[in-house]
């Protein structure tokens, strides 16, 4: 049985050396996407062209394979970059097939406008978690190449970039790179989110430096960095704490639950990358603080939901962490509800300054079958006087914890 070669096409035949042509040369089966094939007409191979599905494709090689034919599949830009050539080996084998590199688009695209891409984030918007990925890498502060599909083109980006991110980014899109026809234009997303690109394309998204967006926020930022009222903000050592007790992970659904600044929700974001982070606030002007923080601190992913709590929580996409910083007088309302919602290893953690809502929360974690733990916090703070520094206390918190 022959080896399965897959040859990277970079941009186009231009792209091709020497041992490209030579594999292709020997080829008695040809495969790739019409275009590629189509440079190739003159060869006496027999052609198959790549389409949906690619199981299809892939039981095509497979029958080749088993008839001893030398089967070169043609990939777009390098095939073992976001390409076809992961899928191949992964079914065929990887000692099946034998890869030839070339350029990849993404290397290409920045050396044609002159950027380096030591730093870049990538994106695929290949498959159902396509906007997922995209919100993810619009949190970051460094460019983001984009992989287009047909399903997912430059217009679609730039209208999920409108709606989690407006004023954050410029964007360069790549026509039919190294093909006739080509065409590179830089423009905002608003004005792509209208507009019409010729296949195949790409996107690089380029941080404004004129959007006045915090770099990033830090663990346990200081309370000034944060749009607030006053009083209305989880000090930041108890911020700290609070973020180690609910143990976040990249995919997490966290509901921050009396947001109040949000500043919990801003800081979760450091740590929840692909999942969801759900800030639930009454208040109309505490609301929109949170709103202001996401902007200033670039946090797409934050959802903001006015209710007054407990209703309203049955609309929420279950847990996998709770912060209940405020519940108002209903407090055991939420936290039955809140707990209730959560999976096996599914935390809560409360924030308390009076004992009976310390009280209220271990009953109602041990009535639900949770392990409970409390730490208290007393923070003191420097302050200058004239003979030297003393330490100013302020009001102990209670952090209350519940595990399923």
């Amino acid at each position: 049985m022959k080896t399965v070669h897959i040859v990277g096409m970079g941009t186009g035949r231009q792209d091709l050396a020497g041992r490209h042509r030579d594999v292709i040369a020997g080829a008695d089966v040809l495969v790739g996407a019409g275009r590629h094939l189509a440079l190739f007409a003159e060869h006496p191979a027999r052609k198959k062209e790549i389409s949906s599905p690619v199981s299809g494709v892939i039981e095509c090689i497979r029958a080749a394979m088993a008839d001893d034919l030398r089967v070169v599949v043609l990939a777009t830009g390098d095939p073992m970059f976001y390409g076809i050539g992961k899928t191949l080996a992964e079914d065929l084998g990887e000692k099946n097939v034998a890869v030839v590199p070339n350029v990849s688009i993404m290397a290409e695209a920045f050396a044609r406008i002159g950027k380096s891409w030591n730093d870049a984030a990538v994106v695929s918007l290949h498959g159902r978690a396509a906007e997922t990925g995209l919100v993810a890498a619009l949190a970051g502060t460094k460019p983001v190449f984009l992989y287009t599909d047909p399903g997912h083109p430059p217009d679609w980006a730039a209208r999920v970039i409108c709606e989690k991110n407006p004023g954050r980014w410029q964007m360069c899109v790549f026509e039919r790179l190294g093909e006739s026809g080509e065409n590179i234009a830089w423009m905002a997303p608003r004005d792509a989110a209208g507009a019409a690109f010729a296949e195949p394309n790409s996107v690089l998204l380029w941080p404004d430096e004129k959007s006045g967006y915090a770099k990033s926020p830090v663990l346990g930022g200081p309370e000034e960095s944060y749009a607030h009222e006053r009083g209305m903000i989880t000090k930041s050592e108890v911020r700290a704490v609070t973020l180690s007790k609910l143990r976040l992970a990249p995919d997490h659904v966290l509901w921050d639950l009396g947001a109040g600044s949000g500043s919990i929700s801003i800081e979760a974001g450091l740590f929840i990358t692909r999942g969801r982070i759900v800030a639930v606030e009454k208040n109309p002007a505490r609301a929109h603080h949170i709103r202001e923080n996401r902007r200033r601190f670039n946090i797409p992913g934050l959802e903001v939901h006015r209710l007054e709590l407990p209703g309203g929580m049955d609309g929420l996409p279950d847990p996998d962490r709770v912060f209940v910083g405020g519940g108002g007088r209903d407090i055991a309302g939420v936290l039955l509800q809140a707990a209730g919602r959560l999976p096996a290893g599914g935390r809560i953690v409360v924030n308390a300054v009076v004992l009976e809502t310390v009280t209220a929360s271990f009953a109602i974690f041990r009535e639900l079958g949770l392990a409970a733990d409390v730490v208290e916090l007393q923070v003191g703070r420097g302050a200058e006087m004239p003979a030297g520094t003393r330490i100013s206390a302020a009001n102990p918190v209670f952090v209350v914890t519940g595990e399923r």
